[in-house]
């Protein structure tokens, strides 16, 4: 039975096997498996490179560069408040969505049979 594409980004956001989306794709916050614990797929295809990190640089830095200019032309606060604000906000965004990233960009990679 064939997967498909939305089966595949699905796997990927779930951080299982993009084979049989039984297996778990990462041993640790973005460490790779060597390969999957059901199905025995070699992960060594996966070159995600930078491309996550380039996704979530962009989606992150246009909200929090827009939000800061709307709350800098709107309240002018003290630079201190704009570090307490901004930081944690640039954390959230970057951090927390760039292992689901690098996860669909992997099983997309998988389903279209890209090599090097």
């Amino acid at each position: 039975m064939a997967v498909t594409v939305t089966e595949s980004a699905l796997r990927g956001l779930a951080g299982r096997c993009p084979r049989c989306g039984k297996g778990k794709l990462f041993a640790g916050f973005l460490n790779l498996r060597p390969a999957c614990d059901v199905c025995e797929l070699d992960y060594s295809f996966i070159d995600s490179g930078d491309g996550p990190a380039i996704f979530i640089i962009m989606i992150a830095g246009a909200i929090v560069v827009t939000s800061a200019l709307i709350v800098e032309v709107k309240y002018q606060p003290p630079l201190w408040l704009h570090a307490a604000l901004w930081l944690p906000l640039i954390l959230l965004t970057t951090l927390v969505p760039l292992r689901a990233m690098k996860a669909v960009l992997i099983a997309l990679q998988f389903h279209h049979k890209a090599g090097g």
